[in-house]
């Protein structure tokens, strides 16, 4: 009985897939927008505040949520105990966590991004740009429009517009190859306190400094930090942006459009890979678990199926691969795709027997990692399927029987060949 009710509290607990943390009460209000698409992308949605004593994240060892989003960037501690690595046993689980900061940033935020691979400049300070600022700022010039974006459609959106960014400046760990520049500064960009003269250098300057940066784990969960908790605010939604001394004329910001793109690919509900239905055979026979015979005609296909806004769908990369693998890789080549997600190639088995395994390793940045192998063996030939006689052992065939015809022509010619007796010249007298 007490087995049943943990089980049934567990999938009560389970529907609710997504904690939005909120700093205050006013940001609901203030990122209403913001908010309300992320509503249309998961309907169970649970709400706290960041200092709720009743704030939990995992419970009976299993965590309650699938994805969470932090709104609370000044927030200096997490109620009811929940601490940085709490979070980041989460992330380890397979949770996806999507957090915004500020230049009011508190320990907890930069703590858990740290830990990432992407370090939060103190506390006070600013990305400013005095080439690249928008129109509006008659002050710091920390109100900049950015659109360095990375060059990957599936986290950004297709030609993503210039953004409207008022914030803190990051920097991605070096040691961290995990760790993505989502979008990334000008190259006149700085990060420092505003008005104050710089005496050490900042923590990043131009292309190095980042305003929205991920980090996808080796587990495929994601964590994506905003620098900026203005940017996803109804203001920026909502807003014009045109870069000081910029050529045309003022355009609606492109926050709201990338901001839920980003918060997609976060989600997972972009970027997913998953294949099925692999098969092998040699041309022109049904799939088989047989050793394949050395420099027999195979195929592989195999099904490969991408996330798209929430829906599974055939994936149309053109780079994925497939390698022939014994030990180091006999054959690389490219699977073509058809209109249903199968990809398929054919090619010769090597005349090399062996274990072997098909393999497709598939790694782009903004998908997760796709990988199978399959196992096969391949057997070198029966004495009954060798060829009679091998065209190219013609020469050695041609000089064995030219030396057993000369043997007989010599045999013949020592047995029946005989000198003729000698004729004595001398005459008795």
């Amino acid at each position: 009985m007490e087995k049943a009710i943990v089980i049934a509290l567990l999938l009560a607990l389970a529907s609710c897939r997504t904690l939005v943390i909120l700093e205050n009460v006013l940001t609901k209000e203030s990122h209403s927008s913001f908010l309300a698409d992320l509503a249309t992308k998961d309907g169970d949605i649970v709400y706290k505040y960041a200092t709720d004593s009743s704030l939990t994240i995992k419970k009976y060892g299993e965590s309650l949520y699938n994805n969470i989003v932090i709104l609370a960037p000044s927030v200096a501690a997490f109620g009811n105990g929940v601490a940085a690595n709490d979070f980041l046993t989460f992330l380890d689980d397979g949770g996806n966590i999507v957090m915004s900061a500020s230049s009011d940033v508190g320990d907890p935020i930069k703590e858990i991004a740290a830990e990432v691979g992407i370090e939060i400049d103190d506390e006070g300070t600013s990305v400013l740009d005095h080439m690249n600022y928008d129109v509006s700022d008659v002050g710091n010039h920390d109100l900049i429009v950015a659109d360095s974006f990375i060059s990957a459609s599936v986290i950004v959106g297709d030609s993503p517009k210039p953004v409207l960014f008022k914030g803190v400046g990051m920097a991605a760990d070096a040691d961290n190859s995990l760790v993505i520049d989502i979008l990334r500064a000008s190259p006149t960009a700085y990060s420092h306190a505003a008005n104050q003269d710089i005496l050490e250098y900042p923590l990043a300057i131009g292309s190095n400094l980042l305003l929205v940066a991920g980090m996808q784990a080796r587990n495929n969960a994601r964590i994506v930090v905003f620098g900026s908790h203005d940017m996803l605010s109804d203001k920026f939604y909502n807003a014009d942006a045109k870069a000081q001394g910029s050529a045309g004329d003022v355009q609606a910001a492109g926050n709201m459009e990338f901001a839920s793109n980003v918060v997609d690919w976060a989600l997972r509900r972009n970027g997913d890979l998953r294949y099925s239905n692999v098969k092998h055979n040699k041309v022109g026979e049904a799939p088989s678990d047989a050793a394949y015979r050395i420099t027999d005609e195979v195929e592989y296909s195999i099904v490969i199926e991408e996330m798209r806004n929430g829906n599974w769908e055939a994936f149309k990369g053109s780079d994925v691969q497939l390698e022939f693998v014994r030990i180091a890789p006999f054959v690389r080549a490219f699977l073509v795709p058809d209109a249903d997600g199968a990809f398929k190639v054919g090619f010769k088995v090597p005349d090399v027997y062996g274990v072997y395994q098909f393999k497709v390793d598939y790694n782009r940045v903004g998908f997760t990692h796709l990988y199978s192998s399959t196992q096969v063996s391949v057997r070198p030939f029966h004495h009954t399927e060798y060829e009679r006689f091998i065209p190219s052992a013609y020469p050695y065939y041609a000089s064995a029987f030219s030396m057993l015809g000369g043997l007989f022509i010599f045999s013949f010619v020592f047995l029946y060949h005989r000198d003729p007796p000698p004729t004595n010249a001398c005459k008795s007298v």
